[in-house]
C-alpha cells in the first residue's frame, strides 16, 4: 500500500523549487553546522534531499565535495540548475551498495529515517556506517515519538512506517555500531515563542509523572563512527 502512496507523493507534497532565505541559513547553521562541526573542505552526502534546500545550503557554505539522492524522479523537474550536477534520483539501496557511497566526512538524513521499517533502518545506518570516514558523523532528524506534539509530524505521513524517540534512536545507532555525540530538540519560532514552549514544558515535566525526555516536535541525533 505504501507504493500506491508514494507514487501519489509529488501531487501530494506539490514540489516546488527550493528556496534559501536568511532564517533557513541562520537555522541550519544552529541545527546542523555548528552542532555536527561541519567545515568546507568536508564531503558531504544527504540521503532523501527532495528539492534541494540542504543541498543550496551547503554550496552557500562554501562545500565543494557534496552529492544529494532521493528516490523521487519527479523531483528532477524542481531541481535548480546550480546543484543538478550534484543531485542524482536512484534507489538508495543501489547507491548505498556503489562505488559512489565512500569516504563520507558527514552524512545527513533529513525526515528520512521514519519512511523505513525498523528492520530497514538499521541496514540503512549500518551501510551508512560503512561508508564513512574514521570520526565521520550521522546527522538525523526525525519527529519525536517520544512527545505529544511530535506524533502531528509522523502520523501525518502515511509512508512512514516507524516512530522513533530519544532511546530508540540510542538503540539502532548502537546496533549499527555508531557512538551518539548528542540528541536534541529542534526548536523553532520566534524567540517569543520559543520562551514560551520552554515555560509551558518546564511546567509539565515537573506536573507529569512520566515527562518524556524531549518535548520538542521533532528530534536530531548526530552519530560517530570512530575508527577501531
Amino acid at each position: 500500500m505504501s507504493d500506491d502512496f508514494y507514487s501519489s507523493y509529488s501531487a501530494y507534497k506539490n514540489y516546488q523549487p527550493a528556496t534559501l532565505g536568511y532564517k533557513d541559513i541562520n537555522r541550519f547553521d544552529g541545527e546542523i553546522w555548528e552542532p555536527a562541526a561541519f567545515t568546507s573542505d568536508m564531503r558531504c552526502l544527504e540521503l532523501g534531499a527532495g528539492t534541494g534546500q540542504f543541498l543550496k545550503y551547503l554550496s552557500h557554505k562554501g562545500v565543494r565535495n557534496y552529492y544529494g539522492i532521493d528516490h523521487d524522479s519527479d523531483l528532477m523537474a524542481v531541481i535548480q540548475p546550480e546543484i543538478l550536477e550534484r543531485f542524482e534520483c536512484v534507489d538508495v539501496w543501489e547507491f548505498l551498495k556503489s562505488s559512489k557511497n565512500t569516504g563520507w566526512d558527514r552524512v545527513v538524513l533529513l525526515d528520512v529515517l521514519e519512511h523505513f521499517m525498523p528492520e530497514d533502518g538499521f541496514l540503512l545506518l549500518s551501510l551508512i556506517a560503512k561508508s564513512l570516514k574514521p570520526n565521520g558523523k550521522v546527522i538525523i532528524k526525525v519527529p519525536n515519538g517520544g512527545s505529544p506534539w511530535g506524533m502531528s509530524y509522523q502520523m501525518g505521513d502515511l509512508t512512514h512506517k516507524t516512530a522513533y524517540n530519544s532511546e530508540s534512536l540510542r538503540q539502532v545507532a548502537t546496533a549499527c555500531g555508531l557512538s551518539v555525540d548528542t540528541i536534541y530538540d529542534q526548536r523553532r519560532g520566534s524567540p517569543r515563542r520559543m520562551f514560551s514552549d520552554a515555560v509551558v514544558h518546564k511546567f509539565l515535566s515537573w506536573a507529569l509523572l512520566n515527562p518524556p525526555p524531549f518535548w520538542g516536535a521533532n528530534l536530531y541525533a548526530i552519530l560517530s563512527f570512530k575508527q577501531s
